[in-house]
């Protein structure tokens, strides 16, 4: 399974919340992200999250896309078992997701 969010949700990414608006991490992980994560979980697959072709993820998306899942009830353990990334765009990126996914406190809107 395969998430390529240039492709698969925009190339320019917004900011954190839907009312702030367009394609906002909070968009991306209720409609995109969160879906598929169940259907790897469920299937025992890995989903790859492809960065490249994006201009830029701000903080505010990365940590509410990512670190969103863990607040919507995700298992810490289970999202980074399941998640593989790729980025050769900004290779840092991998690095600062994975941080707001253990940062992130459970059921904590």
């Amino acid at each position: 399974m395969k998430i390529v969010i240039a492709r698969d949700f925009t190339d320019t990414v917004g900011g954190r919340y839907i009312k702030e608006g367009d394609y906002s991490g909070e968009l991306f992980r209720e409609e995109i992200l969160g879906p598929k994560l169940k259907q790897a979980l469920a299937s025992k697959d890995n989903l790859l999250i492809d960065f490249d072709g994006g201009y830029g993820y701000p903080t505010s998306f990365l940590e509410e896309s990512f670190g969103g899942l863990v607040r919507d009830g995700f298992d810490k353990k289970a999202i980074l078992n399941t998640l593989l990334f790729k980025s050769e765009d900004n290779l840092k990126i991998v690095e600062r997701v994975k941080n707001y996914i253990m940062d992130a406190k459970e059921n904590e809107k």
